[in-house]
């Protein structure tokens, strides 16, 4: 269940979160998620897109810095308090969250995390009954 989700070197600077957008745009590649962590000086674009590999590589060949990371998708009720409980089946196992976005949609909402431990992390899930997200479905939202 595990999904490849790019991280982006941005320059705090004005244009460079449209140079990334139209690169993958003329590629092909289209942005299911993404969210931007920033100081005064940079930002990490991580996102999910429907071709990781060929948009690792168009990105790399306009001079964009850009690594590829597994994270895991899983899809918890869009209710007060729902990420909880998965969140605190995890920090049980003594697994951190790293960082997480996610996006709703409907009765749902989809998130995104990278845990400190991918595969106690999704083992965990597994055991608890999680709703995982297949990464082939994640490209695709």
């Amino acid at each position: 269940m595990l999904a490849k989700q790019l991280s982006i070197f941005l320059e705090n600077k004005s244009g460079r979160l449209t140079e990334v957008t139209e690169v993958l745009g003329r590629a092909g590649v289209n942005l299911s998620a993404m969210s931007i962590a920033d100081n005064s000086d940079f930002g990490i674009l991580r996102c999910i897109v429907s071709e990781p590999d060929k948009a690792y590589t168009v990105l790399k060949e306009a001079g964009f810095t850009v690594k590829i990371t597994d994270v895991i998708g899983l899809t918890v009720p869009n209710t007060p308090g729902a990420l909880a409980i998965i969140l605190q089946y995890l920090s049980a196992a003594g697994v951190f969250i790293e960082y997480l976005y996610s996006f709703a949609n409907g009765d749902g909402a989809n998130v995104v995390i990278r845990p400190s431990d991918l595969a106690a992390c999704e083992r965990i899930l597994l055991e608890k009954r999680v709703d995982l997200i297949a990464a082939s479905d994640l490209y695709r939202m």
